[in-house]
């Protein structure tokens, strides 16, 4: 079943990151500084990195316990790093000041990093 999750959440994440990335390129070039735009290529480079992630766990011989934990620290440090660097690249575009919310840009990170920890450890303890 955690197999299932993984496979959606990295199909819809790396769908919206195509999507996000492409609307930046193309939308967005006219309407952002260059240092914008960059900043926001993170945010869609991080969300697609994390996606395929996902996709290798499935096939990684993790236990469910593990895919579970891992799927929560990927999906929730993606929303809010990516997310949040979105915002704060598009800052100047919206009525909403995203820089009030960019304190959770480093707790998502943080979770992604405790996401590749976590894989670590799985490898370490792994045994054949």
């Amino acid at each position: 079943m955690m197999n299932k999750k993984l496979g959606i959440a990295a199909s819809i994440m790396g769908m919206t990151g195509v999507l996000i990335g492409a609307f930046g390129a193309h939308g967005l070039e006219e309407a952002l500084t260059p240092d914008n735009l960059d900043t926001y290529e993170t945010g869609v480079k991080y969300q697609i990195y994390h996606a395929l992630l996902m996709l290798l766990l499935i096939v990684l011989p993790l236990s469910e316990k593990a895919k579970k934990t891992l799927f929560f620290l990927l999906v929730i440090g993606v929303v809010l790093f990516s997310g949040s660097i979105y915002g704060l690249a598009t800052n100047v575009l919206t009525s909403f000041d995203f820089t009030t919310i960019g304190f959770v840009t480093p707790i998502g990170g943080s979770l992604l990093i405790i996401g590749w920890a976590v894989l670590l450890v799985q490898f370490i303890k792994y045994r054949r």
